[in-house]
Parts: structure tokens; C-alpha cells; sequence
């Protein structure tokens, strides 16, 4: 209960008519995008972090909390209507709902996507609210040492998570790091990786990278698919509006998803993709009517949907709490903070307490009025999916550079977003994650610091700053972490025989 007493004193900040506009207009925004194919939240939040400077961070962040949960929603619009995921999070609800929209019963697929994403959305929001203060405890008695480990093990999380090649999440992540390096060394001042250009001494801003990475790198890729993928949409057709027996079939795969998804996005290795693919495959061991799984099984659509918001919320518990971001979107959430000169983590709940549970706060607004305009309006969502591409395409690339160069008004900003967003499409072309980099970029100056401060305090030893027991068992989880799946292999490959007597 201790934590209820915060969590009103944030929604007295989000019920404000200016806060609770800035939700409404997150949550709105956030829909579309997650309708629109291939463009999800991390891209939007990124879009528009060069226009934020000046809102205040709480508005600010109300409003990128709307639309990381409005994505969340939109993304299943676009699976089951176009077979189409908006998000990567929602390839599964693809597999049943879309087979139902053709069937006639997409109506009910979007309607039990939108229930079980509020009912997980708001029960992990929730669990967020109480889980947080005990981690803030615990977080406060963590040293530079415990900090370093903790940030190894996201290192490790990330790499082995986000993509298909452990391969290339490490040089994704390589990348990220040496992109961090770039500018004036904290300690003695001397140029790193500036090869001599002046523009580089103050290293690369994360802003520029973020918007180059993600909004000018995927509409490049895009793009260059344009044709390549024929997109048929099934007309929604029948109610909107769910069957009593489907009612039946849904509500249990609903808090299945929740408690799916909300543990394993909180886990530093957390993200959307593995519980939506787990809670799938549990409602298709656990269901009645396995013949439908395939064909258009409600409970295909309803696990996983749950299981997908659910994991949104759990994934903001590491990075409110600790400041270490699981998947792209978190990791823009990230350099929003940054970009406020405000550091997520348990010092963040002292000074900030407002904006810190007012965010909390708006997420159950957020969630309850995207339930009210989620249904009345999927006959606008549906008509955004006609949106010429070449015309979305171009809105997005000049958004992007007018927001780049409203960070410094300089034109070398252009030109370096033009390197990152090249980048960002070599990265996609090759099957590299993307999230890895940003992730590398904000944690690696991050890590370089308190590894210094770990070493300095144990009198420059770093065998003696790492051998405290949480500090050396982060690292041992870290190793664990990449090494495992190479173990795996090599234990299937030499597989233990037992004798039968005879």
C-alpha cells in the first residue's frame, strides 16, 4: 500500500486538462503509427524528441507514454487486417487474426485485441506502480561497481535478444559503443575517434542518432521495398463486438498474457517477442479446440495481445527504476530523458517524484481512453492504411530534418543524419538489429563512468572493485548469458547415453 499514496498524488498531476490532452493526443498519435506498417513507436517517439525541447519533460513524457501504449494497440489493427504487423511484438497476433478477419470475424479479433490490451495493460501498470518502489530501495544501495555489472548484463540481454544472429547483435552493440566514444575523453580531455573535425569534439548528439537511426534508416529501407510486398486488405466485415462464447474463450488467455508478459518484460533480457510467441504456444496446448489453431482461434489472438501490452509496462520497470532500456522504444524513452538532462533510475523517484508518477499515472488513462477510441474509430484506422507510401515516406524524412536541425541549428546536423540514416540502412539490409546501437550509444558512456568509479574507489584494482558479491555474480551472469547457447550446442552435440542393464 505504500506505493498507492504516490501513485494519487500522480494522477493529480495527469488529470490536469493540460496533462490529460497530451495523453489523449499520445495515445491517438500512437494508434495510427502502430496501424501504419513498419512504422512503429520507437520511430515516432524518435521523430518527435527534436520537438519536445519546449514542453515541459512531464507533458513531454505523458505524451510518449501514450504513444508507446497506443502502438501497442494499433500494431494488431494492421496484423489482423493486412496480416501486416505494425510492430514486431505483433507478428503472432497475425498467425489467428487475420485468418479470422478473412472468415468474416475480424470484428471479434479486434475486439478482443482491444479488451485484453487494456485489461493487460492495466493490471501491468499496476504491478509496475508496486514493484517499483522496492526496486528503487533496492537500486539506492547498489555501488558504481553493482551499476557496471548491471549495464554488462543489458549489454549481454540485448545482443542475445534483439535479432536473429547473437553475431550480429554484438556488432550492432560494437557500433553503438564506438559511436559513444566519439568526442573529448571525461577524464583527460584528449579527442577520441574525432579525426580531427571540430564538429566531433563534442561527440555525437544521441537525438541526431536516434532520429538517424530509426526514422531516416527505416523509411530509407522501406522505401527501397516499396512494390516488393503486396499488401491485401480484408474488409471488416459482421459486429464489432464479441460472441458470449467467445467472451468465454478470451478472458483466461487474457490474464495468461498478463502474467506472461509483464515478468518477462522486466527482465533485463525483456521485450515483447518472447512472450507473445510463449503465450501462443500455451494457449494452443491449453485450448479446446485445437482444430481451430490455424484457422482463426480467438485464443491466439487474445494470449498473445495481453501478453504483448503486458510486456510494454514490464518493460519500463528496469528503465524507470535503474535507467537501463530492453528494447528500442525504452531506449528512446531513454535519450528523452537525456535529452531533459534528467537520468532515470531510483534518484529520479526522490527528485522528480511528479513526473515520475504522474507517467505512471497517465499510463491508466492513456490505456482506458484508448479502449473508448479504439473500436469507435478502427474505421479511420483502417482508412490510414491508404495512405499513399511515397507520401508517408517524404512527410516522415522532412519531419525528421527539421527536427534535427531545430537541435543546434546547424547544418552539419543534416549532414551527419544523412551518415546515420545510411548507416541505419546498411544495418537493416544486413539483418542487423538496430536497437543494440542506440542502446550501446547511451549505456557505453554510462559504463565507462562507473567502471571508473569502481576502480578508483578500490584503490585502482579492479580484480578487488569486482569481487563484491553482487558486482562479480552480474558478471557471471552476463558471461552465462553469452555463452550459454554455444554450451547448448556443444552438450547436443556430445548428448549423454544411459545404459539399459541387460
Amino acid at each position: 500500500m505504500e506505493s498507492l499514496s504516490p501513485l494519487f498524488d500522480g494522477f493529480r498531476v495527469a488529470l490536469t486538462p493540460a496533462h490529460l490532452g497530451w495523453s489523449l493526443i499520445g495515445v491517438v498519435l500512437g494508434t495510427a503509427v502502430g496501424v501504419l506498417p513498419g512504422i512503429g513507436p520507437a520511430l515516432t517517439v524518435s521523430l518527435l524528441l527534436p520537438v519536445t525541447f519546449s514542453l515541459d519533460p512531464t507533458s513531454a513524457f505523458i505524451m510518449f507514454a501514450g504513444i508507446y501504449y497506443g502502438a501497442m494497440y494499433g500494431g494488431s489493427t494492421t496484423s489482423i487486417l493486412l496480416n501486416t504487423p505494425g510492430e514486431s511484438a505483433t507478428i503472432v497476433t497475425a498467425l489467428e487474426g487475420h485468418q479470422m478477419a478473412k472468415a468474416g470475424r475480424g470484428g471479434a479479433a479486434l475486439a478482443t485485441a482491444a479488451i485484453g490490451s487494456f485489461v493487460a495493460g492495466t493490471l501491468a501498470t499496476l504491478g509496475l506502480a508496486l514493484l517499483a518502489p522496492p526496486l528503487v530501495k533496492v537500486a539506492l544501495l547498489l555501488g558504481p561497481a553493482e551499476y557496471f555489472g548491471l549495464i554488462v548484463v543489458a549489454f549481454a540481454a540485448v545482443t542475445s535478444v534483439l535479432g536473429r544472429s547473437r553475431t550480429r547483435g554484438v556488432v550492432s552493440l560494437t557500433l553503438g559503443l564506438t559511436l559513444g566514444l566519439v568526442g573529448l575523453d571525461p577524464r583527460d580531455g584528449q579527442a577520441r575517434l574525432t579525426f580531427g573535425i571540430p564538429y566531433l569534439l563534442d561527440g555525437i548528439d544521441p537525438v541526431i542518432v536516434a532520429v538517424g537511426l530509426f526514422a531516416v534508416g527505416e523509411t530509407f529501407f522501406l522505401a527501397a521495398r516499396h512494390g516488393l510486398d503486396i499488401d491485401e486488405l480484408v474488409p471488416l466485415k459482421g459486429s464489432l463486438w464479441m460472441t458470449r462464447e467467445e467472451w468465454k474463450r478470451s478472458w483466461k488467455p487474457w490474464l495468461r498474457g498478463t502474467a506472461l508478459g509483464f515478468p518477462l518484460g522486466a527482465l533485463p533480457a525483456g521485450g515483447s517477442e518472447l512472450p507473445t510467441f510463449l503465450s501462443y504456444g500455451i494457449e494452443k496446448r491449453l485450448t479446446k479446440h485445437p482444430e481451430e489453431f490455424g484457422r482463426g482461434a480467438i485464443e491466439g489472438v487474445a494470449g498473445p495481445e495481453a501478453a504483448n501490452n503486458a510486456a510494454a509496462a514490464g518493460t519500463l520497470v528496469p528503465l524507470l527504476t535503474l535507467g537501463l532500456p530492453t528494447s528500442a522504444t525504452a531506449a528512446m524513452l531513454l535519450a528523452a530523458f537525456q535529452q531533459y538532462g534528467l537520468r532515470p533510475g531510483p534518484l529520479l523517484f526522490e527528485q522528480e517524484p511528479a513526473l515520475v508518477w504522474g507517467v505512471i499515472a497517465s499510463l491508466f488513462i492513456g490505456n482506458t481512453l484508448l479502449l473508448v477510441l479504439n473500436l469507435p474509430l478502427v474505421g479511420l484506422w483502417i482508412k490510414m492504411l491508404s495512405v499513399p507510401r511515397p507520401l508517408l515516406y517524404g512527410a516522415i524524412l522532412v519531419l525528421a530534418s527539421v527536427g534535427a536541425y531545430s537541435v543546434h541549428s546547424s547544418p552539419a546536423d543534416l549532414v551527419m543524419l544523412g551518415v546515420i540514416g545510411g548507416i541505419g540502412l546498411a544495418l537493416r539490409l544486413g539483418d542487423f538489429p538496430v536497437a543494440p546501437v542506440i542502446i550501446g550509444l547511451l549505456l557505453g558512456p554510462m559504463a565507462e563512468q562507473q567502471f571508473g568509479r569502481a576502480v578508483s574507489v578500490a584503490s585502482d584494482s579492479v580484480t578487488q572493485a569486482f569481487a563484491r558479491p553482487v558486482a562479480g555474480s552480474l558478471l557471471v551472469v552476463a558471461v552465462l548469458l553469452v555463452a550459454w547457447p554455444m554450451l547448448a550446442a556443444t552438450l547436443k552435440r556430445f548428448p549423454l547415453t544411459v545404459r539399459r542393464k541387460p
